[in-house]
C-alpha cells in the first residue's frame, strides 16, 4: 500500500497593521503533498526490504499561513527497487512499468494538490473573501512488485543436469549442490570473470520438468526468470543416469519453452552436454551429437574439462547479442515514466 501526501489547506487571514485600515486578504496557499516514486537501483538483488513493511507514505503538505506565506511542500518519497522489477496495480492487475534499466523512475502515487488561501480569491468585486480551499488528498494505491532477474546467460535444463555445479565452477557464486532433484529453489546469479577485464552475468535457474508451463514442479518460478536472459545455455546430462535419454530430455525442455512462450523458445541457444567425466570413451556424446545433427560441446563442471573454451564461446555470443540490441534512451532526471495517462495530473496551480 502506498499513499502520497495530502495537500495542505489554504489559510483565511487579513492584513492587520497600524495605519493600514484596509490591508486586504493575505492568506497563503497550502503546500503540495509529496509524491511516491520507484527508482530502479543497480546493486539491489532482491525485494526483501519490502517483506516487513507494507505501507509507504509520503509527507503531507504544510498549511498556508497569514502574510501570504505558502505552506511547506511535502517531501517526495523515493523507494529503491532492484533493476528488473515489474510494477502492477493490484486492483486492476494492469502493469504500470517494467523497470529494466538502472535509473528508471516511475511516479506510482501523485501527491495531493494544495488548497488556495483567501488571497487567491480576491477580485475587484470580492475584496474581502473569507473562503479557502482544503488540500486535495494524495493518491493511494495497492501495488504488486515482481522481480525478474536480468542476466546475460541463463542455464536451462532438467533437475540435476549440473547447472549449479557449472555456476560454482565459473564464478564466485556458491549455490546449493546436492544429489537430489530441485536443489535450487530460487535463481542464483554469478559474475563470470575472464581475462582482459571481460565479464558477463550467468544465472542458474531452478530445474524444469515436463508440465512446467502448467505450473508443475517449480513451474513459472523457472520460466518467468529465464525470459530476461539474452542467451540460453541448455545443459543436457549425457551420463544416462537411471536410464534417462539425453535426446528425449532435450526435446522435453524445448517443448516446455515453446508452450510457455514462443518468444522464449526463439531465444538464441547453445546446447552443451554435461557430465562428460561419466562418459570416458565419448560414445554417449557422439550419439547425442548424431541424434541432434549438431556439433554439441561437452564439458565436465566437476573436473573443469572444456569449461574455459565454453566460457569463451559464451562471451563472444553475448557480445554479439549486446551489439545487436538497440541503444536504450536514458530517462532525464526528474522524468516520470510509465504512469498511466489518466493518472497524470495537470501542472499544479500556485
Amino acid at each position: 500500500m502506498v499513499r502520497a501526501g495530502d495537500g495542505g489547506d489554504g489559510c483565511v487571514a487579513f492584513r492587520r497593521e497600524k495605519f493600514v485600515p484596509r490591508g486586504g486578504p493575505n492568506g497563503g496557499d497550502g503546500g503540495a503533498g509529496g509524491s511516491i516514486y520507484l527508482v530502479a537501483t543497480a546493486g539491489l538483488d532482491t525485494l526483501l526490504d519490502f517483506a516487513g513493511r507494507h505501507h509507504w507514505r509520503a509527507e503531507r503538505g504544510g498549511d498556508g499561513q497569514g502574510k501570504d506565506c505558502t505552506g511547506k511542500k511535502g517531501e517526495d518519497l523515493h523507494i529503491r527497487v532492484p533493476v528488473g522489477t515489474i510494477v502492477y496495480d493490484l486492483e486492476t492487475q494492469v502493469m504500470l512499468k517494467d523497470l529494466c534499466r538502472p535509473g528508471q523512475t516511475i511516479c506510482i502515487a501523485r501527491g495531493g494538490r494544495c488548497g488556495h488561501g483567501n488571497a487567491f480569491f480576491a477580485s475587484p468585486t470580492n475584496q474581502t473573501p473569507r473562503q479557502a480551499e482544503p488540500g486535495k488528498p494524495g493518491q493511494q494505491r495497492r501495488l504488486r512488485l515482481e522481480l525478474k532477474l536480468i542476466a546475460d546467460v541463463g542455464i536451462a535444463g532438467l533437475p540435476n543436469a549440473g547447472k549449479s555445479t557449472l555456476l560454482a565452477r565459473c564464478s564466485a557464486a556458491r549455490p546449493k549442490i546436492a544429489p537430489y532433484p530441485f536443489t535450487t529453489l530460487q535463481p542464483n546469479l554469478g559474475i563470470v570473470e575472464l581475462s582482459d577485464f571481460r565479464r558477463f552475468v550467468m544465472a542458474d535457474i531452478p530445474g524444469l520438468i515436463e508440465g512446467s508451463h502448467l505450473g508443475h514442479g517449480l513451474g513459472h518460478e523457472f520460466l518467468r526468470h529465464i525470459e530476461r536472459t539474452r542467451l540460453l545455455l541448455h545443459l543436457v546430462d549425457i551420463s544416462g543416469f537411471n536410464g534417462a535419454d539425453p535426446v528425449a530430455n532435450y526435446h522435453t525442455i524445448r517443448r516446455e519453452l515453446a508452450q510457455y512462450s514462443p518468444a522464449l523458445a526463439d531465444k538464441p541457444e547453445i546446447i552443451v552436454a554435461s557430465k562428460t567425466d561419466l562418459d570416458p570413451d565419448g560414445a554417449a556424446l557422439d550419439a547425442f551429437r548424431t541424434a541432434l545433427g549438431r556439433d554439441v560441446p561437452g564439458i565436465s563442471a566437476v573436473t573443469g574439462s572444456h569449461v574455459p573454451q565454453l566460457l569463451e564461446q559464451l562471451w563472444h555470443k553475448v557480445q554479439a547479442l549486446r551489439a545487436a540490441e538497440p541503444a536504450p534512451s536514458e530517462p532525464q532526471p526528474g522524468t516520470t515514466l510509465g504512469a498511466p495517462a489518466q493518472e497524470i495530473d495537470p501542472p499544479r496551480e500556485t
